[in-house]
């Protein structure tokens, strides 16, 4: 029988997968210690609105953008990186709002995706054998015994990025980067041109006509703080549970001295945190202790996940069914989502459970090319989202959301679109990512306006 008790620590007692073996334990406890003394990354209140706009989410008033890179990466760290993704979010939630007439809950896989779980532990070349990669929080791309080896204080080196990261962010959504009126200069240079341009204008210039009508009945963005801001939320998977662990708080908003109750408990690296495929043994490490922690969480569901074992994930991280709480993420393929998702959905609702449901049409999608370059095709990520949407409609259930891997970089790592990339383009040398592929900016704003 599952214990109440909690503690941030308790997930150390239960068996823990995709965790690095460090092999200097005593420096591992030491950065543990400098981490858990640093500053937030983020504040329970915060994290407590998300939910708030979640719950919106979940009873079909609002949608969920959710996107970034596959893995953030000490080596791709500048500005102009931040802003391009920051801004062909801003895009696309200009483009479904403008569509669906709803609010659009902006989260970023931004500011503590650092880490990556893998298939296989180590990894061999040329008769050489390495740990795995397991993205810049723990060990190093280069094919090295050095840089393979985990190295715990480069979770020191991504608390530092990921603040630098969400100061900035935080910049750009409050400082006036955001504000509607800017809605043409987000436009990249390498979109001008393309089809998807042309329909951009378009809503850009309806838009502008609306905020000059509101301005006329004096709402200006001097009145109204909802036009010169951008609210966002940053996500991750929560996947290094030592880095977790140290960044898990007490929200003293919630405590009551009266029954000596010293407050929730919030993971404060990241808004939102996501329970992977791989890690979801209802008995393990990681399961144990995202159910303790206040924050809204993700559940990747893929297409062999069965309706009690979801329940049984749902029975534990949402006992109280609390709305905005649980974002079930399918990631299933567009070959085996119909055969998949409608069993899931219709256990979900006769236990009336509410949940928000969110579409990951990427790593269902994943192939390797003929060259060895790993890459998807946007043909079967439209489709995917497309059987989604199709399937809910069926179901009598609300589509609540997607979640991309995106770049508003121009890089060349997913086939077809407007942009027709083929297999052979992959070799030109805009293939960047060092996990898996993702949208580029041309593509996310294309697929944004074939879904709306």
């Amino acid at each position: 029988m599952r214990t109440r008790t909690w503690t941030p620590a308790g997930w150390r007692k239960k068996p823990a997968k995709q965790m690095p073996s460090y092999p200097d334990t005593a420096k591992l406890a030491a950065v543990e210690a400098r981490l858990a003394s640093y500053p937030p990354l983020i504040f329970a209140g915060e994290a407590r609105r998300l939910q708030e706009r979640l719950a919106q989410v979940a009873a079909g008033k609002a949608f969920l953008l959710q996107g970034g890179d596959c893995a953030e990466s000490f080596s791709d760290f500048r500005a102009n990186t931040i802003r391009d993704d920051f801004r062909i979010i801003l895009q696309m939630a200009i483009v479904l709002g403008f569509s669906t007439k709803k609010q659009i809950v902006k989260v970023c896989r931004a500011a503590g995706q650092f880490a990556k779980p893998r298939s296989n532990d180590l990894e061999t070349r040329g008769g050489v054998t390495l740990p795995a990669y397991r993205g810049d929080m723990v060990n190093g791309f280069e094919f090295d015994p050095a840089a393979r080896t985990p190295d715990p204080e480069r979770m020191e080196r991504a608390y530092a990025q990921s603040a630098s990261t969400l100061n900035l962010l935080r910049a750009f959504a409050h400082g006036g980067y955001a504000d509607l009126h800017q809605v043409h200069a987000w436009n990249l240079d390498f979109i001008k041109k393309s089809p998807e341009n042309s329909h951009y204008e378009n809503i850009a210039g309806r838009l502008e006509e609306t905020l000059s009508f509101m301005a006329s009945l004096g709402v200006t963005a001097e009145s109204s703080p909802q036009i010169r801001e951008a609210e966002f939320f940053t996500s991750h998977e929560a996947l290094l549970l030592n880095y977790e662990q140290a960044f898990t708080r007490r929200d003293s908003t919630t405590a009551d001295p009266r029954r000596g109750y010293d407050g929730d408990w919030f993971d404060c690296s990241a808004h939102m945190l996501w329970l992977g495929r791989r890690t979801q043994d209802p008995d393990g490490a990681h399961v144990e202790f995202l159910r303790g922690v206040r924050n809204p969480i993700g559940i990747k569901c893929g297409a062999e996940m069965s309706p009690a074992e979801l329940m049984e994930l749902i029975d534990i991280l949402n006992p109280g069914n609390t709305p905005g709480r649980l974002t079930l993420i399918t990631r299933m393929g567009h070959e085996k989502i119909k055969a998949a998702l409608p069993a899931l959905i219709r256990r979900v609702e006769r236990e009336g459970r509410s949940v928000v449901w969110c579409c990951d049409p990427m790593h269902g999608n994943t192939t390797v090319t003929r060259n060895g370059y790993k890459t998807r095709s946007f043909g079967d990520i439209l489709k995917e989202v497309r059987a989604f949407n199709e399937i809910h409609r069926a179901e009598g259930t609300y589509p609540g959301g997607v979640h991309f891997e995106l770049t508003g970089n121009d890089v060349v790592e997913c086939l077809g679109g407007d942009q027709k990339i083929t297999e052979e383009h992959l070799a030109e040398g805009r293939y960047e990512t060092l996990c898996d592929p993702r949208l580029n900016a041309r593509q996310s704003l294309e697929l944004a306006f074939r879904l709306s």
